[in-house]
């Protein structure tokens, strides 16, 4: 049988609570030619725990073997502290994670002879017999540790357990699109990660950042545009291209191997501006299937699994809730120019027992309001929620260009039914993450109409793009409204019984950036500063430091 191999892709630390840790990895397998992957070969993989709190395991490190499929491009996962290993018994156990600890971990992968047709499926059981004890690996461990160790070794810390309150604090950053790069520029792309994961691992900073929001496009399949043949991706190996690439670069693979890292999809995960609608076209259809399968293996499955193989989720980190929203493979727009039948989260279900996203979201938020009161509530949406653009303007607009708009204005039955739940329950200290539109700023929400709704106070902060090299093409400050109240830039949202909704917006930037957010529960405020591709803090035009102190509610 052959040694462990480091794996070709990963590690990804992706979702992580106070007790365990899910991992990823792909194998490289050398018989496997880009897509076309070996068919007499399987890959297994394997981990084990080098170290908690700095201190070696040694002989008593556990080791774990875990599938890596091949309909699943040979990617899989492992569920540290929750997961007993492939063919599990009843008596096997997975190893404890202790809350607030650090640990280190090694992954490899394995090859093995698989006889079997492609239309035979081997059980974990059946599987785990053909495998020697994991312990005859330690050697092959401490090998993959000297010689790989920046391909093979993974680091990350547990959260505090929650005790049903939340923390004093918690810091995390935020982006989105990351275009590739093109020759000579490709190094550029991936700069950004390097001082993001330089924070993240400042062992001075008492709160430096736990976590990684990516809040969508990780990946551009289309280069250029979804009309040119140039740089569009439309196989599966040239998805796996775009993603090996981009989660193979020296920096950003440094970042997700050593921070907790929640992505979720947008339009150039698949296609610019997709909707559902799209998958009427058979060409268009078979395109969705491959984007999403590649999404799948490379996004999605190290994620938090919470609505089972459905794409949003949430989760909770040190206490504070986050709903990551699927505004992608779910948003339909009707076959009228009427948007009141557009519908960005899917179409409403008559059913409350067979509950859509939009359900789930609402009564998310609603729950959230009675279990942890005015604790902060972060929804992920890669569409802005605010600021609107311009051409956007609620009552401004016409019919034709919300149609062909991308944005929360052209689905005002999504956006009334979210506002109607906020003020209907009372749910305070919502903040909207959010990235898309290459134009970092941050938003504060009020509403009116009611004594219920002026309560209530809300938020967007919105971090992009990683790398974008066209300001010029895209995302000028003057095409977004920075005051829905003003002369000129109205863009008061009606709904419900005479309620509205205005905001303010400010800190806008085209430069490449990413967003950090702390959360000051002793101040009840969170402080959003803005970096630059150097790590550096973005300024405004007067030389100030560009930064926002979001005051929210008192929790």
């Amino acid at each position: 049988m052959s040694s462990l191999r480091p794996p070709g892709l990963g590690p990804i630390v992706g979702h992580t609570t106070d007790t365990t840790c899910r991992l990823w990895i792909r194998a490289g397998d050398p018989e496997d030619a880009g897509s076309k992957l070996a068919s007499d070969r399987r890959t297994v993989g394997v981990v084990t725990v080098l170290e908690r709190d700095g201190q070696p395991l040694g002989d008593d490190a556990p080791i774990f073997y875990f599938r890596l499929h091949r309909e699943f491009d040979r990617t899989g996962t492992f569920n540290l502290g929750a997961d007993a290993g492939l063919g599990a018994r009843p008596e096997d156990e997975p190893y404890e994670l202790a809350p607030d600890t650090a640990y280190g971990v090694c992954m490899g992968t394995l090859t093995i002879d698989d006889p079997l047709d492609d239309d035979e499926t081997l059980e974990n059981h059946d599987l785990r017999a053909k495998l020697p004890d994991p312990t005859v690996w330690r050697e092959d461990f401490a090998a993959l540790v000297e010689r790989h160790e920046d391909r093979a070794v993974a680091r990350f810390r547990t959260f505090p357990a929650d005790p049903g309150t939340a923390a004093e604090s918690l810091s995390f950053l935020l982006g989105s699109c990351r275009y590739p790069g093109i020759l000579w520029k490709v190094k550029r792309a991936d700069r950004i990660f390097g001082p993001m994961c330089a924070q993240a691992l400042n062992e001075d900073d008492a709160r430096r950042p736990r976590l990684v929001l990516m809040a969508g496009d990780q990946i551009y399949a289309d280069m250029f545009s979804r009309a040119l043949p140039i740089g569009l991706a439309d196989t599966f190996e040239e998805f796996q291209e775009r993603y090996v690439a981009a989660f193979g670069s020296r920096n950003m693979r440094k970042l997700l191997r050593h921070v907790p890292t929640y992505m979720i999809l947008d339009d150039h995960e698949i296609e610019d501006n997709w909707s559902r609608d799209r998958l009427k076209k058979r060409r268009k259809r078979t395109l969705f299937n491959i984007a999403i399968n590649a999404y799948m293996s490379y996004q999605w499955s190290h994620g938090p699994r919470t609505f089972g193989r459905r794409l949003h989720y949430e989760f909770v980190a040190a206490g504070f809730p986050f709903f990551v929203l699927d505004t992608r493979t779910q948003r339909i727009k009707g076959e009228t120019d009427d948007i009141t039948d557009n519908h960005m989260l899917g179409r409403p279900l008559p059913d409350p027992d067979e509950p859509g996203q939009l359900r789930r979201l609402l009564d998310w938020l609603a729950r959230q309001q009675v279990e942890r009161g005015d604790v902060p509530k972060f929804i992920v949406s890669s569409n802005v929620f605010a600021p609107n653009a311009m051409a956007d303007r609620t009552g401004r607009a016409n019919q034709g260009s919300l149609e062909r708009s991308d944005a929360w204005p052209a689905f005002p039955e999504t956006r009334t039914a979210l506002l109607e739940c906020l003020v209907a329950h009372g749910v305070q200290n919502v903040v909207f993450l959010s990235g898309d539109i290459h134009c970092s700023n941050v938003a504060e929400i009020t509403f009116a109409g009611s004594d219920a709704a002026a309560k209530l106070r809300a938020f967007g902060v919105t971090s992009s793009a990683f790398y974008w090299p066209f300001p010029f093409a895209d995302g000028e400050p003057s095409d977004f409204v920075h005051d829905s109240r003003a002369k000129g830039q109205e863009d008061t949202f009606a709904f419900g019984d005479g309620l509205s909704m205005d905001y303010k917006a400010c800190n806008f930037t085209q430069l490449d950036n990413f967003c950090r957010l702390e959360v000051d529960r002793a101040n009840h405020e969170i402080l959003v500063q803005v970096f630059d591709d150097d790590g550096e803090p973005i300024e405004r035009a007067n030389g100030e430091p560009m930064t926002h102190r979001l005051e929210l509610a008192e929790w």
